[in-house]
């Protein structure tokens, strides 16, 4: 799926986009029944010839009544529509959550510089978080155009000097840098914010 935010996947995927909100349904399988005022009388009347005609629904929303005039098959068409719609946001959920998303989750950015500050982990979870490093490199990083690697450290490291094209080669290459990283003793708050700042004084990066 496109790393795209969840309210522009919604733009295209959504029940609004497809007509499917209750509104829209409504006004596709009947029409409203009025309450309307009639100034030669000086009251509100109600259209009653659809009493008993037609079955209705009544919206708890805003207590407007519709008279239902479409045949089975339209509504059932309705309901499989919905029925795909349901198994659409689905699929999204389980991506949304699934791999490098749930720590990171959807990159949206087109070039970015990930910041390493693995402070007092212990060696298993070290490899724990290159694990997942790694994941979102291949996963995701291979979609956007440029990226780097800094870490935080006495002496702070840099996989390049500035963000870089991503290709198969850079990214594969980002991985064994990584992995070729030796565990360390935290770094300060200060070497932190110094690789903070680092990563932002690439011109190329927004944010």
């Amino acid at each position: 799926q496109p790393l795209i935010s969840s309210s522009k996947w919604l733009q295209l995927h959504g029940l609004k986009r497809n007509k499917l909100t209750l509104s829209q349904i409504l006004s596709q399988i009947g029409f409203r029944h009025r309450k309307d005022y009639v100034t030669t009388l000086g009251k509100l009347v109600a259209s009653r010839y659809a009493d008993g005609l037609f079955p209705q629904y009544k919206r708890a929303q805003d207590g407007s009544v519709y008279n239902l005039t479409a045949k089975k098959e339209l509504i059932l068409h309705f309901v499989d529509c919905l029925m795909g719609a349901i198994e659409l946001y689905k699929q999204r959920m389980e991506w949304l959550t699934s791999e490098s998303r749930q720590i990171f989750g959807v990159i949206q950015e087109r070039c970015i510089v990930i910041v390493l500050d693995f402070g007092t982990a212990a060696p298993a979870d070290f490899d724990l978080c290159r694990d997942a490093l790694s994941m979102v490199l291949v996963e995701q990083v291979t979609q956007i155009a440029k990226f780097n690697l800094i870490r935080a450290a006495q002496d702070l490291m840099k996989w390049q000097q500035k963000s870089t094209p991503v290709s198969e080669h850079t990214v594969k290459s980002a991985v064994t840098w990584l992995w070729k990283l030796d565990h360390m003793t935290a770094a300060s708050h200060t070497r932190s914010a110094e690789a903070l700042l680092e990563a932002m004084s690439d011109d190329a990066v927004s944010s």
